[in-house]
Formats: C-alpha cells, sequence, structure tokens
C-alpha cells in the first residue's frame, strides 16, 4: 500500500534523519574540530592583521569584525554538510533510503535540519571567543536574538547550495573545490572584512553592494551593535528566500537521478 507524503510526515522524516546525523556526531567527535577551530583562527587573524589598519586598534575592529564574521561563517561553515553528503552519496547511504516508507526528500531535509547543531556551535565558539577578547552587544536582547535567528536562516539557504554541490561533485575533495571558488569571491568580496567600502574600486564596490554576503553582514552589525539598518534586512531574506527557491528544486531533480 502505497502511504501519501503529506508535508506534515516528509518534515517528521526529515527531523528523524536530522537525529541521525546528530547522533553521528556523537560517535565522530572529530567532524566538528573545523566548527570549533575554524571561528578562532578566522577571528585571530583577521582581528589583528587588519584591526590596526582598519579601525586604527582592534579593539574598535572587532565590535565591526565579529557581526562580518557571523555572516561569513554562513557560507564557510556550510562546506562540510557538502563533504559529507557526497560521502554518503559514494558508500550507498541514499541508495538504502529509497527502500524505506520515507518522503523522496526526506533524507537532504534532514540533512540540512541536521546542521543546526554545527551552526549553534559556530556561533556559541565565535561570538563567547569574540566576548573573551573584548567584543559587546550594543543592543537589547531582544535584537541580539533577531540577529542569530536572520543568520540562522540564511544558513539554512546556503546549505542548499552545498547540497546542490554535494550531489554534483565528483568525490567529496571535489565538494572543497568547487565550494571554495563559490565562497571566496562572496566571502571575501563582500564589507565582512572592510565595513567601509569606499575605499574600493568602482566594479569591486559595485559587486560589494549586490553581495547577499554584504547585506547579512551589515543587517548584523545594525542589530548587534546598533546604527540604521535600511533594507539589508530585507533584502537578506530575498535572497535567502530566492537560493532556497532555485535549489531546493533543483537539487531534488539531481537527487532522485543520482540515487
Amino acid at each position: 500500500m502505497t502511504i501519501a507524503m503529506t508535508p506534515q510526515r516528509t518534515l517528521r522524516h526529515g527531523l528523524t534523519l536530522a537525529w541521525r546525523n546528530v547522533a553521528q556526531l556523537k560517535h565522530s567527535p572529530e567532524k566538528l574540530l573545523d566548527t570549533t577551530l575554524m571561528p578562532v583562527v578566522f577571528l585571530l587573524l583577521f582581528l589583528y592583521v587588519f584591526g590596526g589598519a582598519v579601525a586604527g586598534d582592534t579593539h574598535s575592529y572587532l565590535q565591526q569584525l565579529l557581526p562580518g564574521l557571523v555572516a561569513q561563517m554562513t557560507f564557510i561553515g556550510t562546506m562540510g554538510l557538502g563533504t559529507a553528503l557526497n560521502e554518503d552519496m559514494h558508500k550507498g547511504v541514499f541508495d538504502r533510503f529509497r527502500s524505506l516508507p520515507i518522503a523522496r526528500s526526506a533524507p537532504l531535509i534532514g540533512s540540512v535540519l541536521g546542521e543546526t547543531v554545527r551552526f549553534c556551535l559556530t556561533m556559541t565558539v565565535l561570538v563567547g571567543f569574540g566576548a573573551i577578547l573584548g567584543f559587546r552587544f550594543h543592543s537589547d536582547p531582544l535584537s541580539v536574538l533577531a540577529a542569530l535567528a536572520l543568520a540562522y536562516a540564511f544558513y539554512l539557504a546556503v546549505c542548499w547550495i552545498f547540497v546542490l554541490v554535494g550531489l554534483v561533485a565528483p568525490s567529496p575533495s571535489g565538494v572543497q573545490g568547487i565550494g571554495f571558488i563559490l565562497v571566496m569571491p562572496l566571502t571575501f568580496g563582500s564589507s565582512v572584512l572592510m565595513p567601509d567600502v569606499g575605499t574600493m574600486p568602482g566594479w569591486l564596490q559595485a559587486w560589494v553592494k549586490v553581495n547577499p554576503v554584504t547585506h547579512l553582514a551589515e543587517s548584523l552589525r545594525s542589530l548587534m551593535i546598533g546604527g540604521p539598518m535600511g533594507s539589508h534586512a530585507w533584502y537578506t531574506l530575498a535572497w535567502a528566500a530566492g537560493i532556497v527557491l532555485v535549489t531546493f528544486p533543483l537539487a531534488l531533480r539531481l537527487y532522485a537521478r543520482r540515487t
């Protein structure tokens, strides 16, 4: 008998498989090394290399840098998802899912929702270590929660990009190569490290202003340390929605072909 797959049942199957991904971390904690060490390395490196040149001192730069790094990690932090997905494809894990009475999209949804643990850990390490170095929120708790919620929404959207990469890459190492080609111009060609883009060449300023990472970084700065937000948050949400609308159906189609 064929079971009708309602949205509620699909979500339940996705959450079950998300828990599978979380449970795997308990037995392979080394998979979280990049999640915990990368934010610390990036924060120390960028703070003490660019701090004096950009803001005159590291303390002032830290207040601008940390929200920008939160935005940057929404891209870099999702690369592990594509690698893990590609590894599962080569091991035949997803072929076994096909024999189960679950929604076809549940394995992909579970993989994306399972990344919530990585996101929470990355944000905890980044903000916690930033606080040790001297970062302080200059807004109310509700605004801080709104900033993290916005970053999480964008993070989930970006996950679907790396689901696609994981499905099309020939190997796990190929995921890393394709991922860096995508991530580098988006995260470094933005206002993450240089809040004042006026010193950049005109062509680069044009790219920075339309870059979704810039809109996210400026939204987070406004919510975390105060200042005008303008339309950055709306652009961020529009980009997140657009990414999901494009990548989600493409991922389902490629997944159906691969399995």
